[in-house]
C-alpha cells in the first residue's frame, strides 16, 4: 500500500526555521519523484519544491528560492523540506506528493501542477506568526 505521511509542522515566529519531512512506504523514492506542495486557506494549492527522481535535481517556486531546501535520504526512503527565514505568508498546509518517474507529463504541463501527481499524504499545518 503507497502511503507518504507528513511531519515537523507548528508554530514558528517570523525568521525562524523548521524541517518537513514526507515518510513514503510500499514504493521505493528510487522511481518517484517528490513534490511538496502547499495550500493556505481560499488559496489554490500551489508547488514549493520539487525532487525529481529521474535526474536527482532539484527545483523550487520563485517564492521561496534561497530559503527552502529538499532533500532526500534513499536509506530512509524519506524527503526532507527544510525552511529556514520562515514569512507570514509561508503559513499553508503543506502536503508531499509522489509521482513515478515513468508517467507522462501532461502537454505543457510542469512540476508546479499538483495534478501531475499520483500520491498524497494527509499535510502538515506550517504557522508563521509572531
Amino acid at each position: 500500500q503507497v502511503q507518504l505521511v507528513e511531519s515537523g509542522g507548528g508554530l514558528v515566529q517570523p525568521g525562524g526555521s523548521l524541517r518537513l519531512s514526507c515518510a513514503a512506504s510500499g514504493f521505493t523514492l528510487d522511481y518517484y519523484s517528490i513534490g511538496w506542495f502547499r495550500q493556505a486557506p481560499g488559496k489554490e494549492r500551489e508547488g514549493v519544491s520539487w525532487f525529481s527522481g529521474s535526474s536527482g535535481r532539484t527545483y523550487y517556486a520563485d517564492s521561496v528560492k534561497g530559503r527552502l531546501t529538499i532533500s532526500r535520504d534513499n536509506d530512509k526512503n524519506t524527503v526532507y523540506l527544510q525552511m529556514n527565514s520562515l514569512k507570514p505568508e509561508d503559513t499553508a498546509v503543506y502536503y508531499c506528493a509522489a509521482r513515478s518517474t515513468s508517467r507522462v507529463w501532461g502537454y505543457g504541463s510542469t512540476w508546479l501542477n499538483h495534478r501531475e501527481f499520483d500520491y498524497w499524504g494527509q499535510g502538515t499545518q506550517v504557522t508563521v506568526s509572531s
